[in-house]
């Protein structure tokens, strides 16, 4: 279906491509960081600027105009039955013109039937916009904070019989991808891992082999039983270097063992340790049981990101 709107003609070089030219990739991050400075939120998720800058699937759609990429959309395909899952973003010199319509209705033709878009923040005129084209809430993704310094962290008592040791090296790879595709099976991003994922992220500046803990029955040391996968986020405007419980993973075969409690405080004690005033995870709105165990662990909501669906 062509895209047009009443502000269309003023914009060119909409369509849809697999990769970014470099000059493309290097004025979208450029697009990306304008907007996060003004709306204090970045408007692309860590695995679309991953996509952006060609180290990852997806499809991209810019609206190019003065010159410039003046509007931006990535649709990246779901796993099996998961939605397809769209980030957009509109340059703040070129609000209410059209072209966040523009884009939507893009991730709406090309992308499969249950597409979502994500509204990073759900900021009002982010809300005032799903509202206008009619879409409605289908995921939320909740930020939960925590300092740590205050309350003190609870000691990690390791349950017999388990031992939690560091990461190791690549050759602890294939079962760290073994239990996180167990783990997160049901997950529209983290449960389509492979090794090339595992890959991008040990190559990143923010990582460290020291803070990946790995849990193990001492009796089999090398069938991983869960791990926990920090990170720490650069100073970024006003505020500090941020620690974070990346990702949590246990294999079902393994749950109801307290493992969970005790590698996400391993992570947390780490990131303490290293000077870092507060620690951050994500985790799904629905998830009542993951809610339940961060709060007793001192966590708050900082923030919630949405994903926006068409009412069919």
């Amino acid at each position: 279906m062509p895209i047009t709107n009443r502000w269309t003609e003023r914009w060119c070089d909409m369509s849809w491509s697999d990769s970014l030219q470099p000059d493309q990739a290097r004025q979208v991050s450029a697009l990306l960081d304008r907007a996060t400075e003004f709306d204090g939120k970045a408007p692309v998720s860590e695995q679309g600027r991953h996509a952006i800058a060609g180290r990852g699937p997806a499809r991209h759609f810019v609206v190019q105009g003065d010159g410039d990429v003046v509007g931006y959309a990535q649709l990246q395909a779901g796993s099996g039955e998961h939605p397809d899952m769209a980030e957009l973003v509109v340059d703040p010199a070129h609000r209410r013109q059209g072209i966040g319509t523009t884009l939507a209705a893009a991730v709406f033709d090309e992308g499969r039937p249950g597409a979502t878009v994500w509204a990073h923040g759900n900021v009002d005129a982010a809300k005032a916009f799903a509202q206008s084209l009619g879409l409605v809430v289908a995921r939320e993704l909740l930020q939960l904070r925590r300092p740590l310094d205050a309350p003190q962290l609870p000691e990690i008592v390791v349950p017999e019989g388990i031992v939690v040791r560091t990461y190791g090296g690549s050759e602890d790879d294939p079962e760290i991808l073994r239990v996180n595709s167990a783990a997160f099976s049901w997950h529209p991003e983290q449960g389509g891992w492979t090794q090339a994922e595992i890959d991008e992220r040990t190559a990143e500046e923010w990582f460290d082999p020291a803070g990946l803990f790995l849990a193990f029955a001492d009796t089999d040391p090398d069938t991983l039983l869960g791990f926990h996968w920090t990170k720490v986020h650069p100073p970024e405007g006003d505020e500090p270097e941020l620690g974070e419980v990346y990702v949590v993973g246990i294999d079902p075969a393994a749950q109801g063992r307290g493992l969970g409690r005790v590698l996400t405080l391993a992570g947390m004690h780490y990131l303490r340790d290293r000077g870092l005033g507060t620690v951050l995870l994500y985790v799904e709105g629905d998830n009542a049981a993951a809610l339940n165990t961060y709060e007793k662990l001192g966590f708050g909501r900082f923030h919630i990101d949405v994903a926006y669906a068409r009412n069919i």
